[in-house]
């Protein structure tokens, strides 16, 4: 998009974007399950969160399309060890250790993933302690799971009417084309991106911000409306306060899964301290919108709204009964 801001066109690009249609396979996984919302942290979040008497194990998993495995193998290793580590960070939590299955047409075909995986084990000192491997199938497929420990947790359901919505990314890289990943992680020191992810605990151990989500394949607005179904709010995202790369598309970046970039909802007072830990470390961060009662999800310019999904009409991830009311 070039000149003035079309709002209307962003949005109605964004309402059809694959990437939030796919989180409605969340919804049918739980139903199907049998999967409640009893227990502390409701389902639905980055992370299962399992109470341990001084705090919570954390554990999720990751699958990638087979498309992302074919032509990019090495890097869907890495992004194997890596989205699942944003994802206990997401949470407050530190990551313990990770296990794999991976499918293969022999051993050439799953060598390239295992280089990724273990190059991207080392750079952020997460061990691959075991898993699954079957190199006797027709095509490259893999999942990756993570253990990880929170002191305090950062949940998906906690955002309140009156928060501020903050979303900080790591804009230090460049697309891994041909799919909207962007990656700011390969090259990048161990200390560095070990630096960075601490800043989540960090955060969620000092109680300044209510909630946080991790930017998903769903880009900043599908993850935006996650957030609000889990917590139940109406978030409406300033699309010209998002941290963004020179020379990026705005309709691309707002659907775009960066390597390091993760959405908080914060207290107003809390706002100033969140945006500093962040510039301390290089990594750009902003308020990008507010929270408020309801269940819709729009961006503005400043000026206009535009609808994105009424939630309420709408769910998204949860099973209705579970999402936020009508």
């Amino acid at each position: 998009m070039s000149g003035a801001l079309d709002l209307a066109a962003l949005a109605k690009v964004l309402r059809g974007s694959a990437g939030l249609a796919a989180k409605g396979d969340i919804a049918e996984a739980t139903n199907r399950l049998g999967l409640s919302a009893t227990g502390a942290v409701p389902v639905g979040d980055d992370c299962a969160a399992i109470p341990d008497g001084e705090g919570w194990q954390l554990l999720a998993i990751e699958g990638f399309m087979n498309e992302f495995v074919a032509r990019d193998p090495w890097f869907a290793g890495w992004c194997g060890v890596m989205v699942n580590i944003s994802d206990v960070a997401a949470m407050g939590g530190r990551p313990l250790a990770v296990v794999d299955a991976l499918w293969a047409e022999g051993d050439a075909s799953a060598r390239v993933v295992m280089e990724g995986m273990r190059a991207a084990s080392e750079r952020y000192g997460v061990p691959i302690v075991g898993g699954h491997t079957n190199l006797k199938t027709d095509r490259a497929q893999l999942s990756v799971a993570i253990l990880g420990r929170a002191k305090r947790l950062l949940t998906s359901f906690d955002a309140r009417a009156g928060d501020r919505l903050v979303a900080a990314i790591d804009l230090r890289g460049r697309y891994r084309e041909p799919f909207s990943n962007f990656e700011a992680a390969t090259d990048a020191p161990g200390a560095r991106l070990r630096g960075d992810l601490e800043l989540l605990p960090r955060i969620a151990e000092s109680g300044l911000a209510t909630a946080a989500k991790d930017i998903s394949q769903g880009g900043i607005v599908g993850t935006a409306a996650m957030f609000a179904e889990c917590s139940k709010v109406a978030i409406t995202i300033d699309v010209g306060a998002v941290p963004k790369p020179d020379g990026v598309p705005l309709e691309r970046w707002l659907q775009t899964f960066p390597s390091f970039g993760y959405l908080l909802s914060v207290r107003p007072s809390n706002v100033a301290a969140v945006l500093d830990l962040f510039a301390g470390r290089d990594v750009a961060a902003s308020e990008i919108g507010v929270v408020s009662a309801g269940h819709t999800v729009s961006i503005t310019d400043g000026e206009r709204a535009e609808l994105i999904r009424d939630l309420g009409i709408a769910p998204l991830i949860l099973p209705s009964e579970l999402g936020a009311a009508a």
